[in-house]
């Protein structure tokens, strides 16, 4: 099992910057991907930036040039760094995880989520 803890939501004004952190426990050393979505009122979860073990790293269009996710393999985090926020970057943002377990045999493919953590940009 693996535990996401998220921090750094809260409210910015429109154009200003958060960073926000995602620590991993448990069975951490199965981790694989990471990285953060996000879901606002009325929509449906959408992926904001995924990181993998060998650093590449995946964006939606809509933050691409404005979001950087980043991860640290020593302290088992992700962080995405968010500047030149806009109100339609509003949501619940989810940290989350993906994990490879078992034998050659029968591997499986596991996904954690974090509890979410509320970013709010007002105008």
């Amino acid at each position: 099992q693996v535990q996401l803890a998220e921090s750094g939501g809260g409210l910015v004004q429109s154009g200003g910057s958060l960073r926000l952190s995602c620590a991993a426990s448990g069975r951490i050393r199965s981790i694989d991907r990471m990285g953060w979505y996000r879901q606002a009122p009325g929509k449906e979860r959408e992926l904001v930036a995924v990181i993998t073990p060998a650093y590449t790293t995946n964006y939606a269009d809509s933050v691409k040039g404005r979001f950087t996710v980043s991860r640290d393999y020593a302290k088992t985090t992700v962080d995405l760094q968010m500047n030149s926020l806009k109100a339609e970057d509003t949501a619940v943002y989810y940290c989350y995880a993906g994990a490879t377990v078992g034998p050659v045999e029968r591997v499986e493919l596991y996904e954690y989520w974090g509890q979410g953590t509320q970013v709010t940009v007002s105008s």
